[in-house]
């Protein structure tokens, strides 16, 4: 004859029920939270821009502090092009410098004709930095652009 099972089991048995569905429960809620986008600090944010006819394309770009951008640098042109970013005393350094070609440093890169490059840039604080190329008579044309930190 079968024998029932003790009190205390079968309310092991409903916690147990209780536990999984508990389980469950925080499963359904944490899996759509962690994929998320990221929020606006968070992760990296990637923008890409063309060159063509020795201009930026899009030329201004906003992001809030502590975002971190990668830059996808496409040079369509059949001349070789630079991307500089940084304030007003970066970009006349660049412009009176002579470094031809820039070993990868962040915001900064060489784009050679029909290549793409990338470069990763963290904007820490409010204000405005400018992006260009300062190959000869290239920023003088017009080949530059604003970043907005706001």
């Amino acid at each position: 004859m079968a024998r029932p099972e003790p009190a205390s089991s079968q309310g092991g048995v409903v916690r147990m029920k209780r536990g999984v569905r508990l389980v469950l429960a925080i499963a359904l809620v944490a899996v759509p939270a962690a994929c998320r986008p990221a929020a606006a600090g968070e992760g990296v944010e990637t923008v890409e821009i063309t060159i063509h006819y020795s201009h930026f394309d899009p030329s201004t770009f906003a992001f809030a502090p502590g975002t971190t951008v990668r830059f996808v640098v496409h040079n369509t042109d059949p001349i070789d092009h630079e991307f500089i970013l940084g304030d007003a005393r970066v970009q006349e350094i660049h412009e009176l410098g002579t470094e031809a070609h820039h070993p990868p440093r962040p915001g900064e890169m060489s784009v050679p004709a029909g290549t793409t490059r990338t470069t990763t840039y963290t904007f820490s604080l409010p204000g405005s930095l400018i992006f260009g190329c300062h190959l000869p008579g290239h920023y003088a044309y017009g080949m530059r652009g604003v970043v907005t930190i706001a």
